[in-house]
């Protein structure tokens, strides 16, 4: 957001319409805080105070638990995709991929392990989900219930 140009990365980042306020203690985060509202109240910018959470030690952002440990997979979405039976449709397999994809990098060779879902994806393949597809369906199962803390450069 141009609003917040000369404080993204410095006090603040910004992804897509969800934004977090940092800052390296509680004082530090508290003025940043108090400078990114005024700048909001500036500009007219309206927010949803429903969806803020003020000076949590840790939180959910685009679907990612975020904490002073690192960066964790949101158990919440884990539990969704645990329920969910393994694919009957090339629409069903899409939608799997879709959900555990967007947890790939916690996922080591996940292309790898998904290859023989997504080739059942390919022009003019037919529809197969053999037991190499169950198979990979099931590790993607585990791996995301057992996906590692990332934790982010300095």
């Amino acid at each position: 957001m141009a609003i917040f140009h000369d404080m993204i990365e410095k006090t603040m980042e910004v992804f897509m319409d969800d934004f977090s306020v940092f800052g390296n203690s509680f004082f530090t985060c508290l003025t940043n805080l108090e400078n990114m509202l005024k700048r909001c109240e500036d500009t007219k910018l309206a927010l949803n105070w429903e969806k803020s959470h003020f000076m949590g030690k840790e939180g959910i952002l685009l679907g990612h638990k975020i904490s002073k440990k690192g960066i964790e997979v949101d158990k919440e979405k884990i539990e969704v995709i645990l329920k969910l039976p393994h694919p009957a449709t090339v629409k069903g397999i899409r939608s799997f991929l879709g959900h555990a994809g967007f947890y790939r990098h916690f996922i080591k060779d996940f292309s790898k392990i998904s290859r023989p879902m997504t080739h059942i994806l390919e022009k003019n393949s037919p529809f197969i989900f053999s037991n190499k597809c169950i198979r990979a369906f099931r590790t993607l199962i585990d791996k995301l219930t057992e996906a590692p803390i990332l934790i982010a450069p300095n």
